[in-house]
């Protein structure tokens, strides 16, 4: 049963790579696709160079780990960077944004236009119509806002 497997091993590596990549598509959410990858990588190795079982096994497992790690730390750096955008929070990545009123703000209410929406917005102090204003916070669809001094 072993004899024809460890004369073509390379091609008993290759299909494993192949079945683990295809059972990751039908939704294993990402785990299986290193194994795959590691598969196929000591499949082209034990083809191109005479490695003994013991040695294909070692080599599988060290590409997989390899791979795990380095995709692990390629995420978390991705995390770390700066400037993502929450997301479906379109009020949060408002803040910070210059706008200009739409209404003059009566008892510190009013709107403003962002894009093609007219979002409601509460300051401090009555603003005038065509005031430039910052939206410093957001509190459910109300943005915050403070008077930019020209």
């Amino acid at each position: 049963m072993m004899e024809p497997i460890l004369a073509n091993a390379h091609i008993f590596w290759l299909c494993l790579g192949g079945l683990l990549l295809a059972a990751e598509m039908l939704g294993a959410g990402g785990y299986l696709l290193w194994s795959g990858i590691a598969a196929l990588v000591t499949g082209l190795l034990t083809w191109a160079l005479p490695l003994g079982l013991e040695w294909q096994g070692l080599c599988f497992a060290v590409l997989t780990v390899v791979a795990a790690i380095l995709w692990w730390r390629w995420l978390v750096a991705r995390r770390r960077r700066p400037g993502g955008q929450p997301l479906n929070q379109r009020g949060q990545q408002l803040i910070g944004q210059l706008l200009v009123l739409d209404s003059a703000l009566v008892n510190g209410r009013g709107n403003a236009r962002v894009g093609d929406s007219s979002w409601p917005v509460r300051a401090d102090e009555d603003l005038p119509a065509g005031a430039r204003v910052e939206v410093i916070a957001i509190d459910g669809i109300t943005l915050h806002v403070r008077l930019i001094q020209r």
